[in-house]
């Protein structure tokens, strides 16, 4: 091959006695270097790092992870200073245009990150420190029965205690307000309904489990403060410290 621009990458002429295509089908050339046996017309870091490669820092093996970008950092210049007149005087007394930077999370992207990461076939499952609310509130039956209006004080009790709420009160079928409940996601469903009543309890349903359990009227703001307390600490549990190392 002839007028061919040849790019090795910046490894490879650091690496000796290396094996290469002897530019013929099945065949292959062992030993060779750099330098000795030909040469590139640009040598660049071009490799892309793979699972296993030795870190250029410490030499340990790479892990490859899934990732998701939420947030970036990028250098804009003095493009737009410059057009804006922000400048500032340097250590000699001159004027120079200010240097922009832009950092930037994006809300939306964090959105669809949460329900990339949680969900299951029936809707979102909101962890409960980026929840909207942390309770669902159903009530079950016409709306002018002895269910609603339970459910319309234990809805203000709830926020009086400052836990954050969102009440289906709807006059709707059961099975429409238990799929719109898993569809939204929040992080603990209660349902009042005449059944429990009888009992003196409501249900109580975390989204990511199936179990249900019945809680006294009486009981039920302290326990969903302590199951609120144990879906924060879950989450505590998963965060992974990652140290700072300068260059």
């Amino acid at each position: 091959m002839r007028d061919a621009i040849v790019v090795v990458d910046d490894a490879v002429v650091a690496s000796p006695n290396l094996v290469a295509g002897a530019n013929e089908v099945g065949y292959h050339l062992r030993n060779v270097n750099y330098g000795r046996d030909y040469t590139a017309n640009v040598v660049a870091d071009i490799a892309a790092a793979q699972e296993g490669d030795a870190c250029p820092v410490c030499g340990s093996a790479l892990r490859a992870e899934r990732g998701i970008e939420v947030g970036n950092i990028f250098k804009l210049g003095t493009r737009y200073t410059e057009a804006m007149g922000a400048r500032f005087l340097d250590q000699d007394g001159e004027l120079k245009p200010v240097v922009m930077g832009s950092y930037d999370i994006g809300i939306g992207r964090l959105l669809a990150c949460v329900a990339e990461m949680h969900h299951d076939d029936y809707g979102l499952i909101w962890p409960i420190t980026v929840a909207p609310y942390a309770v669902h509130l159903l009530t079950l039956g016409p709306t002018d029965s002895k269910a609603s209006a339970v459910a319309e004080r234990l809805y203000a009790e709830l926020k009086a205690a400052g836990i954050d709420v969102l009440f289906d009160d709807r006059d709707r079928s059961p099975g429409v307000k238990f799929n719109d409940a898993d569809l939204i996601g929040l992080p603990l469903r209660v349902t009042v309904a005449a059944r429990g009543l009888q009992q003196h309890s409501v249900e109580v349903k975390r989204r990511d489990r199936k179990e249900r359990e019945l809680i006294p009227l009486a009981d039920i703001i302290p326990a969903l403060q302590a199951r609120i307390a144990e879906l924060e600490a879950e989450i505590a549990a998963t965060v992974v410290e990652v140290p700072f190392r300068e260059a």
